[in-house]
């Protein structure tokens, strides 16, 4: 039976299947942490009180990343090198959502729409990585080796996307609503164009590791297909309206710490 949990499962049963998937998970997550990071260091003084925000998002995508080597290093397996065609934030860089890496390492201020273009990219993102998370914590929340993390992360990830979404919010009430519609739909269509392509390559990948047939494969790629269609189409307005969180100021305390390898 092709469901969610079959697929990871099988995924997570297999070491070599398992490894690319923590490594691919680990790479983004990383990228992520640095990437915020820089925005914190970088943000314009009109936008000062942000940065701690910003500071503890960049903290929590670092943890995630510990936190998928912790996994590896549980199994007494190491990272292996990502294939380009799987980085999903380096593919989305190329397609020019969010803030280009040439514009974080130089040392000049942001400004307020650098600012909404990062937060419009990450509450796209978000959205994406919170149903994943999700998913797996539905079926995976109580598994004795991957379930602790599985919940963690994505507690981490609704705060993340509550932040998003409040924030966009006090921004479009202080006049830039116009530009913040423009951007967001922008990179929910680059989004699930970009997710589409990850998966597919991330599947074919799986597929020769697991020894897939070539039915099952074909069937696979069937799904993404017609996600990627029903995305283009009705899907991505969950990714472009924006309204109050039930949690409010989610990124306002401390960032928590990892669970034990």
């Amino acid at each position: 039976m092709l469901s969610a949990k079959s697929l990871f499962q099988e995924i997570l049963d297999h070491d070599e299947s398992f490894r690319l998937f923590c490594s691919i998970a680990a790479r983004g997550e990383a990228q992520g942490g640095w990437e915020n990071g820089r925005i914190a260091r970088l943000v314009p003084e009109s936008e000062r009180a942000l940065a701690p925000k910003i500071s503890r998002h960049g903290a929590d995508e670092d943890k995630h990343g510990r936190i998928f080597h912790a996994l590896l290093k549980k199994r007494g397996l190491q990272p292996v090198p990502v294939p380009p065609e799987t980085d999903y934030t380096m593919l989305l860089e190329r397609r020019g959502i969010g803030l280009p890496h040439a514009r974080l390492k130089a040392d000049q201020p942001l400004t307020v729409r650098d600012i909404i273009v990062y937060l419009a990219h990450s509450r796209v993102t978000e959205q994406r990585a919170a149903e994943q998370m999700l998913m797996l914590r539905k079926h995976f929340g109580d598994h004795p080796d991957i379930g602790r993390a599985v919940r963690m992360i994505s507690d981490d990830e609704d705060d993340h996307l509550a932040y998003t979404h409040e924030e966009l919010l006090r921004l479009t009430a202080a006049g830039h609503g116009r530009f913040i519609r423009r951007t967001l739909r922008a990179c929910a269509l680059a989004e699930i164009r970009v997710h589409r392509d990850v998966s597919l390559a991330v599947m074919a990948h799986m597929a020769r590791i697991l020894g897939w047939s070539g039915a099952r494969s074909a069937l696979l790629a069937t799904g993404i297909h017609l996600l990627y269609a029903y995305e283009r189409l009705v899907g991505r307005r969950r990714m472009v309206t924006l309204r109050t969180p039930e949690r409010r100021d989610a990124l306002g305390g401390p960032a928590t710490t990892s669970p034990a390898a």
